[in-house]
C-alpha cells in the first residue's frame, strides 16, 4: 500500500491528473478565473470567491490561479494562491513552492528563491525546472554553488542536456572560460542558437578567437544574415587579424542585412574601421571611423580612443597635419592621458619630421623634443625613454653632430644604464645606440681618443660584432 502511495503522489506531484485522485474543480475553473484576473474587475475577490471554495482541495488549479496572478505581475494575490495550494497538501507540494520562488525571484530576493526551489526540489528531485530557476538565482550570490545544483540535476537526471544549463549559468555569471568548457561538453546537434552566441561571445572575451570563429561559423551555415553571429564574427576577425574575413562580415552587417533587423552601435563602427585600418585601407577606415564617432557612446574615454584611432588611420595615409590634429583632439578629449600617450605624440612629430625639410622638420623635431623633456618632468620612471628619444631627436637635428646636441642626453643615458648590475635587452640596445654616437662624437668632434675608448670597449663586450669599436679600442 505504501509503494501505491507514493507512486500516486508522484504522479500529481508531475503535473498528472488521475481518476483516483479526482478533486473538486475543473480546468474549466481555471479558464474562468484567468479571464476574471484579466479584466481586472474592482470587485476581483468577490467573483474569486466562489472559484476558490470550490477549488479549496485542487492545489492544481490553484497553482495555476497563482501562476495566473504572476503573469499580470500581481505577486501578492499569486503568493496566496500558492499558499492555498500548499495548505490543500499538508505543505508538501512542489509547483506552490516552485511559485513561491519564482514571486521571491521576481522581488530580487535570491535567497529566499532559492530556498523555495530547494522545496520543489525536495517534492519532485527528477523535475529539472527547480534546478533550473534555483541556479538562475542563486548564481548572484555562488556562482560555483549554483553549477553545483546542476550537477545534482545530472545526478538524478542523466538525460537531461545539464551541460548547456551550465554553459549558460556559467556565461551569465561573467566566467567566460567555465561557460566555454561546459559548452564543449555539449554535442554539435544540441545546440541552439543562443548557445552557439553565447559560446561566441565567451570566446571573444577570453580571446579565444579561432574557437569562437569556429563556433560562430556553424550558426552562421544556418543564419548568414544573423546580426548577433555577424557581428561577433567581425570582432573575432579583426581581433585575430584576419581583416579580409572581418571585411565579409562587416559587408553583411552594414550592407546586406535589413536595417530594421540590426541596431548598429559606435562598436561595430569602431570594429568596422579596424578591420579596414588593418587590410590598409586607410581613408575608407576614416570614413568609417567619423561614423563612429556620431554614435552614441557609453563613455567619453571610449569616443576618445576612436579620435585616436582615426588620427592612426590618417597617419596611415601620411596625412601628417590630419593625423596630429586628431591626435591633440584626443589628448583633450580623453579624461586622464597617459605617459605613453604623449610619447606616441613625440613618435608622430618625430615622424612627419622625417617627410619634411628645412625649418618645418627643426620646428616639429623641437616639438619632439619638448614632450620628450616633459615625460621626465612628469614622471621620473620616464627619464630613461626620455633621454634615448631626446638623444635620437638630436642625431635628427644636428645629423653631423659639431654641435654636439644629443651628447648629453646619450651620455647620461649611457651613465645610468651602465651602472645597472644587470642589464635587460631594451638596456643593451640603447647601450649600442647611445655608445655608437658617442664613441664618434669623441673621436671626430672631440679628437679625444681615450674617451671614445671607454665608449668602444664597452660597446665590444655587448657588441662583438661592431667593427668600428674593435678598430678604436685598438688604437
Amino acid at each position: 500500500m505504501m509503494t501505491i502511495k507514493y507512486l500516486a503522489m508522484s504522479l500529481v506531484l508531475a503535473g498528472f491528473s488521475t481518476t483516483a485522485m479526482a478533486q473538486d474543480g475543473t480546468k474549466a475553473d481555471v479558464a474562468a478565473v484567468k479571464e476574471i484576473i484579466k479584466s481586472n474587475p474592482a470587485d476581483l475577490d468577490k467573483q474569486l470567491k466562489a472559484y476558490l471554495g470550490k477549488n479549496k482541495k485542487n492545489a492544481d488549479n490553484l497553482v495555476d490561479f497563482g501562476r495566473a496572478f504572476y503573469e499580470v505581475k500581481d505577486y501578492d494575490h499569486a503568493a496566496s494562491m500558492a499558499a492555498m495550494a500548499l495548505s490543500a497538501k499538508k505543505n508538501a507540494f512542489g509547483p506552490a513552492y516552485l511559485l513561491l520562488g519564482d514571486i521571491a525571484a521576481m522581488k530580487d530576493d535570491p535567497g529566499a528563491a532559492a530556498q523555495n526551489y530547494e522545496q520543489a526540489i525536495l517534492f519532485n528531485r527528477e523535475d529539472p525546472e527547480p534546478y533550473r530557476r534555483y541556479a538562475s538565482v542563486y548564481r548572484v550570490v555562488d556562482p560555483v554553488g549554483a553549477v553545483n545544483k546542476l550537477e545534482e540535476l545530472r545526478s538524478v537526471r542523466p538525460d537531461f542536456p545539464v551541460d548547456a544549463l551550465i554553459a549558460h549559468i556559467n556565461y551569465l555569471s561573467n566566467r567566460y572560460p567555465e561557460a566555454i568548457e561546459a559548452f564543449e561538453k555539449v554535442p554539435a546537434d544540441q545546440m541552439t542558437k543562443m548557445d552557439i552566441i553565447e559560446y561566441g561571445f565567451s570566446a571573444y572575451v577570453s580571446q579565444k578567437y579561432a574557437q569562437g570563429i569556429n563556433m560562430l561559423n556553424r550558426g552562421l551555415q544556418l543564419e548568414p544574415k544573423n546580426a548577433t553571429l555577424n557581428r561577433l564574427a567581425m570582432y573575432c576577425y579583426t581581433e585575430s587579424g584576419q581583416f579580409d574575413q572581418a571585411l565579409e562580415r562587416a559587408d553583411m552587417m552594414f550592407n546586406q542585412i535589413d536595417k530594421d533587423s540590426v541596431k548598429l552601435n559606435y562598436r561595430d563602427y569602431v570594429y568596422y574601421g579596424n578591420a579596414l585600418n588593418g587590410a590598409k585601407k586607410h581613408q575608407e577606415a576614416i570614413d568609417v571611423y567619423k561614423l563612429a564617432l556620431d554614435q552614441e557612446f557609453d563613455s567619453q574615454d571610449k569616443r576618445a580612443g576612436v579620435i585616436k584611432q582615426l588620427a592612426d588611420a590618417y597617419k596611415g595615409i601620411g596625412d601628417f597635419e590630419n593625423a596630429l590634429k586628431y591626435y591633440d583632439d584626443y589628448l583633450t578629449a580623453v579624461s586622464s592621458p597617459s605617459l605613453n600617450d604623449f610619447a606616441d605624440l613625440g613618435r608622430l612629430y618625430v615622424q612627419y619630421a622625417s617627410k619634411l625639410q628645412g625649418d618645418a622638420k627643426t620646428t616639429n623635431l623641437q616639438k619632439a623634443d619638448k614632450i620628450y623633456a616633459e615625460l621626465a618632468e612628469k614622471n621620473p620612471d620616464a627619464l630613461e625613454y626620455s633621454l634615448f628619444w631626446r638623444g635620437r631627436v638630436g642625431t635628427m637635428l644636428d645629423p653631423d653632430a659639431s654641435q654636439g646636441l644629443a651628447q648629453p642626453y646619450y651620455e647620461q643615458l649611457w651613465d645610468i644604464i651602465v651602472a645597472k648590475a644587470e642589464q635587460d635587452k631594451s638596456d643593451v640596445a640603447r647601450l649600442k645606440e647611445s655608445g655608437n654616437f658617442l664613441m664618434v662624437y669623441y673621436l671626430k668632434i672631440k679628437d679625444d681618443v681615450e674617451k671614445s675608448k671607454v665608449f668602444a670597449t664597452k660597446l665590444v663586450e655587448v657588441d662583438p660584432t661592431n667593427e668600428t669599436a674593435a678598430q678604436i679600442v685598438a688604437i
